[in-house]
């Protein structure tokens, strides 16, 4: 009888691996906080230009947006318009990813080494399942 993904591992490995693999990314996933700090006056983009700093903020990205969104209207054959909005959707989208901060809720040593085992361990386990097992060492 063949075990889990044909092969000989064993049908228990996998299934103990994919739990400890999900319960363990979970309680990861579940500690990380995920903020952003994006708003129409927030700076989305920044560069250099004649000696000084000039940051683009959201409210800045959507001036080219209604523009386009304009010409789509009146004439939407206009390659200009979709450029515009196109463009302006795109900037807008990168510029809220970009802004996204992530960090680790605090917590003790014990529960962040009780969530690696169960992830790491879990791996480990879900990868040997799938390994061939020799029948001469069972």
């Amino acid at each position: 009888m063949n075990g889990a993904g044909g092969s000989s591992g064993g049908i228990g490995h996998f299934f103990i691996g994919l739990l400890m693999m999900c319960g363990g990314f979970y309680m990861l996933l579940n500690a990380i906080t995920v903020t952003s700090q994006f708003g129409m006056g927030s700076r989305l983009y920044g560069f250099n230009a004649f000696g000084s700093n000039i940051g683009i903020t959201g409210g800045m990205v959507l001036i080219p947006f209604i523009f386009g969104i304009g010409l789509i209207f009146y004439n939407s054959k206009n390659i200009l318009a979709w450029v515009l909005t196109i463009g302006s959707v795109t900037a807008l989208i990168f510029g809220v990813i970009s802004t996204v901060k992530f960090s680790l809720r605090t917590m003790s040593s014990f529960d962040l080494i009780v969530i690696l085992v169960l992830a790491v361990g879990g791996i480990g386990l879900f990868l040997r399942s799938l390994k061939k097992i020799d029948s001469k060492l069972s």
